[in-house]
C-alpha cells in the first residue's frame, strides 16, 4: 500500500477540474448499445472507466481511444454475443450494476461478472430481482445478492417490474440505459425512496443526448420505457463535480485563492450543491458559469450546520473535512446509502477524523462532526477508497505532519491528483510501501 506524507501546506493557483466519472462510464455504455459510430470527446480514462471500456468490448463493441486528446471512438450494437471470458468490473458498482442490466441484451448463453474484492461485497439483489421481473435470469453465484452475477442471455422480456431505489440509483440507471432494446415497454416503479437522483437525471440526459427520452413522473418514482433505438452521436464529457468539490474543499481549507477551471454547467450534477454548500458555511465563493470557473478563498473558520446528502453522498468525505474547520457542529444526514460504496464510508470517516480530535458521533445515515481547536498529527488509512485518500490527504494540510495510506487508489477517478496538489504548492511527498 502506498502513503504519502502530508505536511503543512498552503495552496494557490489554478487547476482543471478532470472529466465526469458518472458520465463517462454512461456515454460509453450507451454508444456501445448504439448502431454505428459515436465519438466521445474529453471522456475520463481511469480505472473505474476503464473497466466500463472494458466491459463493453467484452459484448461486441469496437472501441478506439486516443488518449492525447482523451477522444474515445465507438462502434456499438444491441444484439450482443456472449462474452469469451468473465466480465471485470474492477472496483466500480457503476461498471457492474449497467453492464448486468446490458447483459440480459445478450443473445444466449451466459454472461458472468465480477470485480475486486469490494465489489464483490457490494449489494446487487436490487437489479437481480428486477431483471428477474423483466424475463431475465439473473443471479449471484454466492446466493446472497452480490458478485460473481450470473446473466443468462436470451434478451429483456419487459412488461411492469419494480425496484428498490433506497439502496443505489446505479441500478434504475442500468435499467433505463438497456430497457430501450426490451422486447416489449417497461414501466419500471421506483419502491421506497430514491437516493442520489441526480444520477438518474444524469442518465436521461446521456440518453438524450443519443436520441431518446424517457417519460418518468415528476418524483421521478416511475418510468415508461418504450421501444426506441440510440442514434450515433458526439458527446463532450462534462467536468466532474464530485471532483471539483474535493479541490474546492482543499481551496477553503489550505488555500489563499484557488480557481478550478473547465467546469461544466449545462448538464445536470448533484454535486454542483457543493456551491451553495460552502456558501452556507461562510466560504468566500465565486462563479463564472460562461466561463466554467469556480474562485474559493481560504476561510480562517467556517460555519457549522446541517446538510441532508442523501441526493449527493459523494459529497459527505467533503463536507466532512470541511467540517473540521467549522465553528460550530457540523451534522450530515441521508447518506444511510454511502455505507455500501467501495467502503462504509460513515463509518471510516467517523473513524479516521477523531485521529484529527474530532468529536465525531456516528449514526445511521449519517454523522456529526465537531473540530478540534487544533487538528492533530494522524497516520490515517484510506481504506482503498479514492474519495476519502483525496479527503483525508486535503485535511491533512492542515496538520504539521501526517501520513495517509492508500495514494494508489485515486487513478479510480483522478489519476494526478498528487501532482495537481504539488503544483498547488501542497508539500507532498511519498513514503517507504507498507505491507
Amino acid at each position: 500500500m502506498v502513503s504519502i506524507q502530508v505536511r503543512k501546506s498552503t495552496i494557490d493557483g489554478s487547476v482543471r477540474c478532470p472529466s465526469s466519472k458518472s458520465y463517462s462510464h454512461r456515454a460509453l455504455a450507451i454508444a456501445s448499445l448504439t448502431e454505428g459510430k459515436s465519438i466521445i470527446t474529453n471522456a475520463l480514462l481511469a480505472r473505474d472507466t476503464l473497466a466500463t471500456l472494458a466491459g463493453c468490448r467484452a459484448f461486441g463493441a469496437t472501441i478506439e481511444t486516443k488518449r492525447e486528446g482523451r477522444a474515445v471512438q465507438v462502434q456499438g450494437k444491441h444484439r450482443f454475443e456472449p462474452p469469451e471470458n468473465v466480465v471485470n468490473a474492477e472496483n466500480s458498482g457503476t461498471t457492474i450494476r449497467i453492464l448486468t442490466a446490458m447483459a440480459g441484451l445478450v443473445t444466449r448463453g451466459y454472461t458472468v461478472l465480477t470485480g475486486d474484492e469490494s465489489l464483490r461485497r457490494r449489494p446487487m439483489q436490487p437489479i437481480l430481482d428486477a431483471l428477474g421481473q423483466l424475463g431475465v435470469e439473473a443471479f449471484s453465484t454466492k446466493s446472497n445478492g452480490t458478485p460473481p452475477l450470473v446473466v443468462r442471455g436470451g434478451g429483456i422480456k419487459g412488461g411492469p417490474a419494480e425496484i428498490d431505489g433506497s439502496i443505489s440509483s446505479q441500478f434504475i440507471s442500468g435499467l433505463l440505459i438497456a430497457g430501450i432494446y426490451a422486447d416489449s415497454e417497461i414501466n419500471l416503479r421506483i419502491k421506497g425512496e430514491l437516493v442520489s437522483k441526480p444520477y438518474v437525471q444524469a442518465t436521461l440526459a446521456t440518453m438524450s443526448q443519443f436520441g431518446v427520452k424517457v417519460e418518468h413522473d415528476e418524483n421521478m418514482l416511475s418510468y415508461r420505457i418504450k421501444n426506441s433505438e440510440y442514434k450515433p452521436a458526439e458527446f463532450d464529457v462534462p467536468s466532474d463535480f464530485s471532483t471539483a468539490a474535493l479541490i474546492l474543499s482543499a481551496g477553503a481549507l489550505a488555500g489563499e485563492k484557488l480557481e478550478v477551471q473547465g467546469l461544466n454547467f449545462d448538464l445536470p450534477q448533484g454535486d454542483s450543491a457543493i456551491i451553495e454548500i460552502m456558501k452556507q458555511m461562510g466560504c468566500k465563493i465565486t462563479t463564472d458559469k460562461q466561463k466554467g470557473s469556480v474562485v474559493i478563498f481560504g476561510a480562517a473558520s467556517l460555519d457549522g450546520g446541517q446538510f441532508n446528502l442523501g441526493d449527493t453522498p459523494d459529497l459527505l468525505p467533503v463536507v466532512s473535512i470541511l467540517a473540521l474547520k467549522a465553528k460550530s457542529q457540523v451534522k450530515i444526514t441521508g447518506v444511510a446509502h454511502a455505507r455500501v460504496k467501495e467502503t462504509d464510508r460513515v463509518a471510516n470517516i467517523a473513524r479516521e477524523l477523531v485521529k484529527f480530535g474530532a468529536t465525531v458521533d456516528e449514526f445511521h445515515d449519517g454523522l456529526t462532526i465537531s473540530a478540534p481547536k487544533k487538528l492533530k498529527n494522524a497516520a490515517l488509512e484510506a481504506y482503498n477508497d479514492h474519495r476519502l485518500f483525496m479527503a483525508f490527504t486535503i485535511a491533512s494540510m492542515l496538520t504539521e505532519k501526517s501520513v495517509v495510506a492508500g495514494a494508489e487508489s485515486v487513478d479510480v477517478s483522478y489519476p494526478s491528483f498528487v501532482e495537481d496538489m504539488r503544483k498547488l504548492g501542497a508539500d507532498l511527498s511519498p513514503m517507504p510501501d507498507r505491507e
